[in-house]
């Protein structure tokens, strides 16, 4: 019997047995890149959702801590209606199984872009940064992030061996352009896996407890700049300046527009560096191998803002020169 066998005894064990939950079925509802894995409960009158979070590999108070500040923000995430903090598991609410990538199509995207677009203007303008009391998106955390692009997907992945002058020139552009930034809270992972489509086609948001006070971009390139679905760079520019616009009305940012999409560009970058790496960790490391076929997508953005800025010359060589050769679907 394996360790995931037993938790999930447990769990259910839990559930009848303290809670009182009339279980009828209990069914895998998702996993992510981390060791959560979440259950669908099916009671008599409704569903709920149980997240199984191992305590020696997820910190479950975080969670609950974040949660707790994005319901004062009026964002929707999923109520919490049951704690275990020893073993690691939580009974949510049930926001259903249709993420945005399960919905969003070109005769809809507007529609659903700009209700996520929305949601993430509340979480920007009504969290209070200075008061939130969580982990910042300094200059540690922004160069260990990139550290997993160098060690997991350059060097482990691929066996090769990037020139220290290309790579550091390039962390010192990315890290630079993110904390000359204004910070708002940052959700870390906003996109179309971790938003869901709600009856009234409004965003649940989902998968929160890594959220840090961060760069005003990030977020917003996560969403437009998705892992998992591209849209045409003119499409993506236009939403990004009419959301622009709605932080330069709430008073969140001072700039002009090329700077904005400086700072979107660049943000996005080291984004998509840090998630080629984790997408190279999650299959060395972890044996999650579906995530490699995101990687020529992901890759795609990087070599798109590496070509639009001179700086990055040297960068957009190696990449052309050493690592494209092994993702030709990328090109």
């Amino acid at each position: 019997m394996t360790s995931n066998d037993l938790r999930k005894i447990s769990m259910l064990d839990w559930l009848k047995n303290d809670l009182r939950l009339p279980v009828e079925r209990c069914e895998p509802a998702s996993s992510d890149a981390s060791f959560r894995r979440y259950f669908r409960i099916t009671l008599p009158d409704q569903q709920l959702v149980v997240m199984d979070a191992p305590p020696d590999r997820e910190n479950i108070k975080q969670f609950i801590k974040v949660a707790e500040l994005f319901k004062l923000s009026d964002v929707q995430i999923p109520v919490i209606y049951h704690q275990n903090l020893d073993d690691g598991f939580l009974v949510l609410e049930d926001f259903g199984s249709q993420s945005f990538l399960d919905k969003v199509n070109a005769d809809n995207a507007n529609g659903l872009y700009g209700n996520a677009l929305a949601s993430l203007l509340k979480l920007q303008v009504n969290t209070g940064h200075d008061k939130a009391a969580l982990p910042r998106y300094d200059e540690a955390l922004l160069q260990r992030e990139l550290g997993i692009f160098e060690d997991w997907f350059i060097e482990q992945a691929l066996g090769l061996k990037m020139p220290t002058t290309i790579w550091d020139n390039v962390r010192c552009i990315l890290v630079e352009s993110a904390l000359e930034q204004p910070v708002t809270c940052v959700h870390r992972d906003y996109h179309c896996r971790n938003l869901m489509v709600l009856g009234d086609n409004s965003m649940g948001i989902i998968d929160f407890q890594d959220a840090v006070i961060g760069p005003v971009t990030y977020d917003l390139v996560s969403l437009l700049r998705d892992c998992y679905i591209a849209w045409p760079q003119n499409q993506v520019a236009l939403w990004a300046s009419q959301y622009y616009q709605m932080l330069k009305q709430a008073g969140v940012i001072a700039c002009e527009l090329p700077q904005f999409t400086r700072w979107f560009d660049l943000m996005g970058m080291q984004r998509h560096l840090k998630a080629i790496g984790i997408f190279s960790r999650l299959n060395l490391r972890d044996g999650k191998s579906g995530y490699l076929k995101d990687i020529p997508r992901t890759l795609n953005y990087v070599m798109a803002q590496a070509q639009a800025y001179p700086e990055l010359d040297g960068f957009h060589n190696f990449l052309q020169q050493h690592v494209l050769p092994n993702f030709p679907e990328a090109l």
